[in-house]
């Protein structure tokens, strides 16, 4: 069933299974939707108008309508680095009627200039990149000053359950902690403050047991702190 494509250098390719995954509704409307309604939330004050809006892991652009409508962006850029996503996101970008610069590229090594994007969305992508690190300081470079970093990202303590494992497929030498991802950006410069960040603890990221306990009312989860997270969202700013 989890038939595996070629394995790049600097990211790991999604098995079949989760290449289907993401073209489904619950990926659609119970983790993007979801992630971007608290992204936007998390900013905070007000955003650029008409920004450079560059979706970093695009994968088959699923997400463009939902960016288009939160922040309106005058110039949106998709990057990704499986050629087979980027023709998905083509056509999803043409059945939206929306104008989308596609790159092919690795988030490690974006060919765009310096200082050329107000707003970056980075979406359950960084835990499928071997170079983490680079992949960082080039969204960091390809920022304005003022510019925003969007982050949506899965923690080890998700990427590394049974189910996970089974269905999907991620280099797990990277894998890092919620607090091990928000060190990394700011030892990258990135600044950002309690308000700026949440951890939500959706069904879905629960692969221990998807939460029936707690829906079943037999127990009542953690508080933030006293548990492992599985799912991070942090707006981060270049300053």
């Amino acid at each position: 069933m989890n038939a595996l494509r070629p394995v790049s250098p600097t990211y790991v390719e999604e098995t079949r299974f989760g290449f289907w995954f993401l073209q489904s509704h619950v990926w659609q409307h119970h983790v993007l939707r979801v992630a971007i309604n608290d992204l936007v939330r998390l900013t905070g004050g007000p955003l650029p108008q008409a920004p450079v809006l560059l979706d970093a892991g695009c994968g088959q652009g699923r997400s463009f309508g939902l960016l288009n409508a939160a922040f309106a962006p005058a110039r949106m850029i998709g990057l990704d680095a499986d050629p087979h996503s980027l023709e998905c996101s083509h056509r999803e970008a043409e059945r939206l009627g929306l104008k989308v610069e596609l790159i092919a590229s690795d988030c490690a090594s974006i060919d765009l200039p310096d200082a050329s994007v107000d707003l970056l969305f980075c979406h359950q992508t960084l835990h499928h990149l071997v170079e983490q690190e680079k992949a960082l300081a080039e969204f960091w470079r390809v920022l304005k000053p003022g510019g925003r970093l969007l982050l949506a990202e899965s923690t080890k303590f998700y990427i590394d359950t049974w189910v996970i494992r089974w269905l999907f497929r991620h280099p797990m030498h990277v894998q890092r902690s919620a607090e091990q991802y928000l060190d990394m950006l700011r030892d990258q410069g990135f600044q950002f403050d309690d308000a700026s960040v949440s951890y939500p603890y959706l069904w879905w990221s629960r692969a221990k047991d998807f939460g029936l306990l707690e829906r079943w009312g037999l127990m009542r989860p953690k508080p933030v702190g006293q548990r492992d997270e599985t799912l991070l969202n942090v707006v981060a700013c270049k300053p």
